[in-house]
């Protein structure tokens, strides 16, 4: 690891913190669970894709960029996107209408991602691909026994895995006490689940062994991760809502299927988010997508910069339950303001922010010693380039702010005319144009033009 800290990871598989090894230094492997692209993505899940795109970031860090694989995935295949299909197209044939729903919200979550500081994945593969894979894993499940179709669905038989629910630490036979066994006659186990059902003419089909249909939302994962990493990779991430039952299912499929004794070898999971310390939802009135914060004034009355939401985002362990509130951005924004802006040169990051995101990647000691950085790096500019390669890692770059142009306009008339005033000597109207404009956040610059020798005034916005 070339002098790099030890990574240590907390594990969900195990319930312990551990010493990262990868199966193969040269190429590190990493599986996300993505969106379903049925709608705007809302602020929960910029959660997982700021967290593991700091992971990411981390593993290039210490294995170099060309060393990692990073999977997220694009769930395509869904009952509400098929409904969304069918009221905004309904003149299409149903899969060229899902088609159309899901590659426009899949570039504008892309473009969220973008603007919250996240890196592409290496790879971001949708589900419709990846039919055929998908198929290829149920019928090995069927061929060793651990699937059974019934009542035209393909079900994963969960009796058939003598250690199922290991990573949830549920236990079958509490599961089947409190089941409702008479709603799925056909399940041979109350907690089996669906790998393939069969579809109606209303609903988007492929042609399988067992009749036109599509797959589970377990199974997609299960096929994508073996495609683009292998059947046993390092690192599986998702919110902590997906431990039970889709990632649960997930290991179950691809366990069974090939044989392995592990899926991945570390499973990682963020917090839950709140808005305003309530569960987001639209019967609250605080359910908010990232295109809404990012670009109207939704939230507080204001839009707010990409970076003020991924540090907001940081201020809180990736692990931990998070209250995403107004006073929590302006926090962040405050912060960021006492921060340079500098551009990343390909320096080293400073050891103390690296050390702190190799501990399981504490964001919150990495922010804290960011903003010790920044403060020297004040007074000190030789710690600058150390301050920007820091700061490029946690993906939390200090920006200029904008202003508007009508702004700027309105600014440069003002500046003009207290020239007008400082050349008539009227220096109590020239001050207070000053002032005013100061405590309007906007600082004027006096200087000389180095041909005339005339005085110069420049402005910008105080960060």
């Amino acid at each position: 690891m070339g002098g790099q800290p030890t990574l240590k990871l907390y594990n969900t598989l195990t319930r312990e913190k551990a010493v990262f090894a990868p199966i193969d230094p040269t190429n590190v492997r990493m599986y996300v669970c993505g969106p379903t692209v049925y709608d705007y993505a809302h602020i929960g899940n910029a959660r997982p894709a700021i967290v593991f795109d700091v992971l990411f970031r981390l593993l290039r860090h210490v294995y170099g960029e060309n060393h990692v694989t990073y999977a997220r995935n694009i769930t395509d295949v869904d009952d509400k996107i098929n409904a969304r299909a069918l009221r905004d197209h309904p003149g299409l044939p149903l899969n060229e209408a899902i088609r159309l729903v899901t590659e426009k919200t899949e570039t504008q979550y892309l473009e969220d991602a973008r603007a919250l500081g996240c890196l592409d994945p290496t790879v971001q593969p949708r589900a419709t691909d990846n039919i055929a894979q998908m198929i290829d894993i149920i019928e090995k499940l069927v061929a060793k026994g651990h699937a059974y179709a019934a009542e035209g669905e393909v079900l994963f038989d969960t009796r058939s895995m003598a250690d199922y629910g290991q990573l949830s630490k549920r236990n079958l036979d509490d599961q089947q006490a409190g089941a409702r066994v008479a709603v799925d006659a056909h399940k041979r186990n109350p907690g089996d689940f669906v790998l393939w059902k069969l579809s109606s003419d209303s609903e988007p089909g492929w042609d399988s062994p067992w009749g036109r249909g599509r797959p589970g939302w377990h199974i997609e994962c299960s096929a994508m991760s073996e495609r683009y990493l292998g059947e046993v990779f390092d690192i599986h991430g998702g919110g902590l809502d997906l431990i039970f039952p889709h990632h649960e299912n997930e290991i179950a499929q691809s366990r069974c299927a090939h044989g392995t004794d592990v899926m991945a070898n570390v499973w990682m999971h963020n917090g839950f988010l709140q808005v305003e310390g309530r569960k987001m939802s639209k019967s609250e009135g605080n359910f908010v997508t990232i295109y809404e914060l990012l670009h109207t004034e939704t939230l507080g009355g204001r839009k707010w910069p990409g970076e003020v939401l991924r540090l907001a985002m940081l201020m809180t362990h990736y692990r931990e339950p998070i209250d995403f509130s107004i006073k929590r951005l302006e926090e962040a924004e405050r912060l960021l303001a006492k921060w340079p802006v500098v551009k990343e040169s390909g320096a080293a990051p400073d050891a103390t922010v690296v050390s702190a995101l190799a501990d399981d990647l504490n964001t919150v000691a990495a922010v804290q010693a960011l903003h010790a950085l920044a403060q020297a790096a004040n007074t000190d500019p030789a710690l600058l380039a150390a301050f920007a390669a820091s700061a490029a890692l946690l993906g939390v770059e200090p920006k200029e702010p904008e202003v508007d142009e009508a702004v700027a306009f309105a600014v440069d008339a003002l500046v003009a005319m207290r020239l007008e005033m400082l050349k008539a000597k009227n220096f109590p109207e020239a001050d207070k144009i000053r002032a005013d404009l100061s405590a309007k956040g906007i600082q004027l610059k006096d200087g000389k033009d180095a041909a005339t020798g005339e005085r110069v005034t420049t402005w910008e916005v105080k960060r």
